[in-house]
């Protein structure tokens, strides 16, 4: 009992302590230009963890995923900055316009964004996973995306429960907030697809 306890307090300090450097770097880097390296160093902190090196030093391997990562992961940040300003303008144009062709579109344009919010999804977990050019990490989370519904869904739903929940409590999500969904998208529902499309793959090689 004392253990499982001891193990329980390990495990809520280490996400605390990640989700307040998360929360610090973002703001050394000014807010929008240290948001995506922070995110970036979270989750591959995280990763370590599931992956069982728990013994890496926290802080040593945070500030050198942020620097290492600061101009790329900037990059992808750049370019879901536009994607979200292109929903927006999407969106007011939907709002703006309604009737005859217009309606014949809408439903189109609501698929493809809810397709490309869920690739969104998986673009750090697949960045701080597989070593991939620029280009490749779109590709692969849209094809994980695609091919995986499920995951999918007990990612968004497991998200925005933690988030609900942390928020009935004040103070929770300046410590867990983070941190917490991150390992929701990372190791519940990212790693896991990964690994079964790892899998299949060995399985493919092996028959030929």
């Amino acid at each position: 009992m004392r253990n499982s306890l001891f193990a329980a307090t390990e495990w809520i300090t280490r996400f605390a302590y990640v989700n307040i450097l998360w929360i610090a770097f973002t703001i050394v880097g000014l807010g929008i230009f240290g948001f995506f390296p922070a995110t970036v160093a979270m989750f591959t902190l995280i990763r370590q963890w599931i992956i069982g090196n728990i013994d890496e030093p926290v802080f040593s391997l945070f500030w050198k995923t942020y620097k290492k990562e600061f101009i790329k992961s900037n990059l992808f940040g750049l370019v879901i900055l536009v994607i979200i300003f292109l929903f927006y303008t999407n969106f007011q144009f939907i709002e703006l316009n309604q009737g005859g062709f217009y309606d014949v579109i809408k439903i189109p344009l609501y698929i493809l964004m809810v397709a490309i919010s869920l690739t969104l999804l998986y673009i750090i977990p697949t960045f701080v996973h597989y070593d991939l050019r620029f280009i490749d990490v779109w590709k692969n989370s849209f094809l994980v995306m695609l091919i995986h519904p499920l995951h999918n869904f007990s990612m968004v739903i497991g998200a925005a429960a933690t988030i609900y929940v942390m928020s009935l409590f004040p103070g929770t999500l300046f410590f867990f907030g983070g941190s917490l969904v991150a390992y929701i998208i990372m190791g519940g529902t990212s790693y896991h697809a990964f690994k079964k499309i790892e899998a299949k793959r060995e399985a493919i090689q092996e028959n030929t």
